[in-house]
């Protein structure tokens, strides 16, 4: 820990684990979570599981996996320049994605509204569910085992869920908290009210920059978009025209790769700097600063966020909601609902899954099972278990 700043997390001070194990001769608990998180059935799965386009369409195109891997690389790479525990900043970007469904959002979208009357679907929660429960390999304990730490990572890592009060906070504002917060199985109270690490904040923001980057990458490759497109574009673009100016005639997809690498690294450069600066402004000496600071410390300076902004509005209306896009989205809702329909009525489901939902003890904890089992498929599998239960040729 000795060149890390004081407001790292530190390893050597966790508030531990649920289930306590022996301490290891080579490797940190932060290290020994990134560990458990990357040996995980649920992580392998992510291979299979779509970011923006559907699996099938092509396979260059990013997965949950890629996108992740490219997550955790930034976030070390930020979690290094600010002194922080890279380790902890990899474990909770490599964990990030594992609570969401196949089909990207649209999967999650048909979860919470066929959980509605049950308390609704929150990838976030369900990555929770996943490292403390779903995942059963050990001989000892359900779940992976995690430190307080990193569980507290994925579960705030955008941001508190309430205020010390308990009322619900930004995007729970509406509609109040996901159900499953009062069953977490972990250490220590989680404190729903105050933010995380440092290094949880790092990996928030790493997804952020890697959405931004590489769905414009996706979006070219896909022939949605052209980089000309771009050149008006609030914070690309400026690097699309200056990559035009310096390289007009090598071929599009250099050109494109020359922008991607422009945009990431300027974004974590400001990011940086302007941590930075927001650390040194609130006095934060040590990770009970951070948590008590009231504000997020690791974002982007206000001119950035706003052309973050202005980036996201322009990939929301011309990639997200392009029409190829949104038919094969609404196919895949379609899939995912009447899969968790036949589900839910017949409870004939592979293993274990059959036997919990036969086992629970009411509608609410059969839905919660079926749920578990339809937001673990991978794409491939849900398209398989599709065909096989409604011959999906017809």
């Amino acid at each position: 820990m000795s060149d890390h700043a004081s407001y790292a997390a530190n390893p050597e001070q966790s508030r531990g684990r649920l289930f306590s194990t022996g301490s290891s001769p080579t490797r940190s608990a932060f290290q020994r979570d990134r560990d458990r998180i990357i040996h995980s059935t649920a992580f392998r799965r992510l291979q299979n599981k779509t970011q923006v386009f559907l699996h099938h369409e092509g396979r260059h195109f990013r997965n949950r996996l890629t996108h992740t891997l490219e997550v955790s690389q930034m976030a070390r790479s930020m979690a290094r320049a600010l002194s922080l525990d890279e380790d902890l900043a990899e474990a909770v970007a490599l964990s990030h994605d594992l609570g969401h469904t196949p089909f990207g959002h649209a999967g999650e979208r048909v979860l919470d509204e066929k959980l509605a009357r049950f308390g609704g679907f929150d990838h976030n929660v369900q990555a929770i569910r996943v490292v403390t429960r779903l995942e059963n390999r050990y001989a000892e304990h359900d779940g992976l085992n995690l430190t307080w730490e990193t569980l507290e990572g994925i579960l705030k890592h955008n941001g508190p869920l309430t205020d010390k009060s308990g009322k619900p906070v930004g995007k729970y504002r509406k509609d109040g908290l996901p159900v499953g917060l009062d069953d977490i199985p972990v250490s220590e109270d989680l404190q729903l009210w105050n933010y995380a690490s440092l290094e949880a904040q790092t990996a928030a923001i790493a997804d952020d920059v890697a959405y931004n980057s590489h769905d414009i990458d996706d979006a070219l490759r896909a022939n949605l978009i052209l980089l000309r497109d771009l050149e008006d574009v609030p914070l690309v673009g400026p690097i699309v025209n200056e990559v035009l100016s310096l390289y007009p005639d090598i071929a599009g997809d250099r050109q494109a790769h020359e922008v991607q690498r422009r945009l990431i690294t300027r974004s974590i450069e400001d990011v940086i700097a302007t941590t930075r600066s927001a650390i040194a402004g609130a006095g934060i000496e040590n990770i009970e600063d951070v948590r008590n600071s009231g504000q997020m410390l690791v974002r982007f300076s206000d001119e950035m966020a706003a052309a973050e902004k202005g980036l996201k509005g322009f990939l929301f209306e011309r990639v997200y909601r392009h029409k190829s896009v949104m038919q094969l989205v609404g196919e895949a809702e379609g899939m995912v609902a009447r899969l968790f329909d036949q589900y839910l009525s017949s409870l004939e489901m592979p293993g274990r899954w059959g036997i919990a939902a036969k086992a629970a003890p009411n509608d609410a904890a059969q839905a919660r099972v079926v749920a578990d089992f339809v937001a673990g498929m991978t794409d491939p599998y849900a398209i398989d278990e599709y065909v096989r239960l409604f011959d999906a040729r017809q």
